[in-house]
């Protein structure tokens, strides 16, 4: 992480003079946050961490307790962050309680041992939960903006999140300025204020992908803002490996689904439906293979814009895509800042709770495609517990978008670990979606559209369909067995040796 150094041109990044009498460095910003204290702080997908507070809040827990002091914090976020952040801070054990969506490996690693809480939900409802009073009262927000008007209202960077939430409910603000955030980006931002809890609650009129029903910019009351600190650094890229032989074949299957369901006349044949896709190699193999397809003025309505979303709109492939974070490479912020007067114009960033909204997802139609650990036999997905007990990074928006898409569908390797452990397993040890959320199965071997089956037949389609041919044998004769069971039921399964899968990996190290 780079952070200030030289020119900035902060001068034209905070145009409101209350505000620059509050300019401080971040080691006097953070001592406004104390041991026990609730801190929200912006960042979604690494888009928009605060850069320089967030070392500063860890050297200064470092230094409590060298002296002795017991010091830590709940971290709330939009989803994962930097890296670095939470690094930082998990290293000087200075974090008690995580939420809602981490992804590094020393935070992983502290919550699998029991040393920090981790709440893990649906982004979608985190908004709500907080105004709730689910997580207690916050106490400081830590928000990266790229400026500040002269009438006080505060311009996003490449990230929005939560960031609206925490600037309305903390009763301390530090603002991060970060004039390394192209200044075009100014007007990309879509800040709806019409949320409420019921019984208040309102229809959102969002009914296109490129519609805009809120501001360009954020509210702040300026007197919780007890302190603004200059930046001038890049955020942190998205690593993305080039697409193997595997995410290849995984994106050929969707893309022939999407022409079957043209014919079938499920899909409009120009435009298809908003497209959804997580964050990860096979989503950006999906994304980009949509390049090589007939169809054009296609839209995206998502949690964040990866590097081929950015082709996906120069080449005119995409008209318009929404999101509410931007989760690129090196060379994708490097395409990003050198043409941003271009993707202003065809990129929206919301509020997370408008992103991922259910009524939005529904009404939209949106094509939903995620990535999961595993499925069972009969579509019941694992997407964040390994061996159903240690935590990876978390179910993030995919149930939002699962639930309530017009077409639901999950996509992963067959297996993992070099062949040697099943992603198609008899039973997950741990479900974040039933089988009543999930519509489509796809690995590189095939595709299982599960619409309309009963369990039994959901079953061999999976295995035929899906499973590496390594394993097929293994689930055949578990599927053979548990339908040839007195009373076998609606489902049959082997309860006492379903989960031999895991646990002969587990012992051996490989599940042949």
């Amino acid at each position: 992480m780079s952070t200030s150094s030289g020119d900035t041109g902060i001068a034209d990044r905070i145009r409101n003079a209350a505000f620059s009498g509050r300019i401080t460095s971040a080691a006097d910003a953070v001592r406004h946050i104390h041991p026990g204290d609730t801190v929200a702080i912006s960042g979604f997908a690494s888009a928009g961490t605060p850069k320089d507070s967030i070392p500063a809040l860890a050297e200064r827990i470092r230094e409590a307790r060298a002296g002795g002091s017991d010091f830590t914090i709940n971290l709330l976020t939009g989803a994962s962050v930097s890296t670095d952040t939470e690094r930082l801070l998990s290293e000087v054990e200075g974090i008690a309680l995580r939420m809602p969506y981490q992804s590094e490996p020393t935070a992983r690693g502290r919550i699998n041992r029991g040393q920090m809480d981790y709440v893990d939900i649906h982004l979608s409802h985190v908004a709500q939960q907080v105004w709730q009073g689910y997580y207690g009262h916050i106490d400081v927000a830590i928000v990266e903006v790229a400026g500040i008007t002269e009438s006080g209202e505060l311009i996003p960077s490449a990230s929005i999140g939560n960031n609206k939430t925490w600037l309305d409910v903390a009763d301390k603000i530090i603002l991060e300025v970060n004039s390394w955030v192209p200044a075009e980006m100014e007007g990309i931002h879509d800040v709806y204020y019409g949320t409420a809890l019921p019984p208040d609650r309102r229809p959102i009129q969002l009914t296109r992908v490129d519609d805009r029903i809120g501001q360009t910019t954020y509210k702040v009351d300026p007197s919780k803002v007890v302190a603004v600190v200059e930046t001038h650094a890049r955020d942190a890229a998205s690593p993305l490996t080039a697409p193997d032989a595997v995410s290849e074949a995984i994106a050929g299957h969707v893309l022939d689904f999407f022409e079957y369901e043209v014919r079938a006349g499920r899909l409009p044949a120009d435009s298809l439906l908003p497209l959804q896709a997580g964050i990860g190699n096979v989503a950006n193999a999906v994304l980009g293979g949509l390049d090589r397809g007939p169809h054009k003025n296609l839209t995206c309505y998502s949690e964040v814009i990866q590097d081929s979303m950015l082709s996906l709109i120069k080449d005119g492939t995409v008209a318009h895509a929404s999101a509410t974070a931007l989760a690129l490479t090196e060379e994708g912020i490097e395409e990003l800042v050198a043409n941003i007067d271009f993707y202003r114009n065809h990129i929206t960033l919301r509020p997370q709770e408008i992103s991922n909204h259910p009524e939005v997802v529904r009404r939209l139609g949106v094509i939903a495609m995620n990535g999961m650990l595993e499925t069972d036999i009969y579509g019941n997905v694992n997407s964040t517990h390994v061996m159903g007990t240690k935590i990876m990074n978390g179910i993030g928006g995919s149930g939002d978008f699962t639930r309530n898409g017009y077409v639901s569908m999950f996509l992963s390797p067959s297996t993992a670990r070099g062949g040697a452990i099943s992603a198609i397993v008899p039973m997950t040890p741990h479900v974040d979606h039933t089988e009543h959320d999930t519509q489509v199965i796809v690995t590189e071997h095939g595709l299982a559209d599960l619409r309309g089956l009963s369990p039994r037949r959901r079953a061999r389609l999976i295995i035929d369909k899906c499973a590496h041919p390594d394993y097929r044998p293994l689930l055949d004769d578990y599927l053979a067995r548990a339908e040839a069971q007195p009373d076998a039921g609606q489902t049959p399964h082997l309860l006492g040796e379903a989960f031999g899968f895991h646990q002969r990996y587990q012992e051996t190290g490989s599940m042949r």
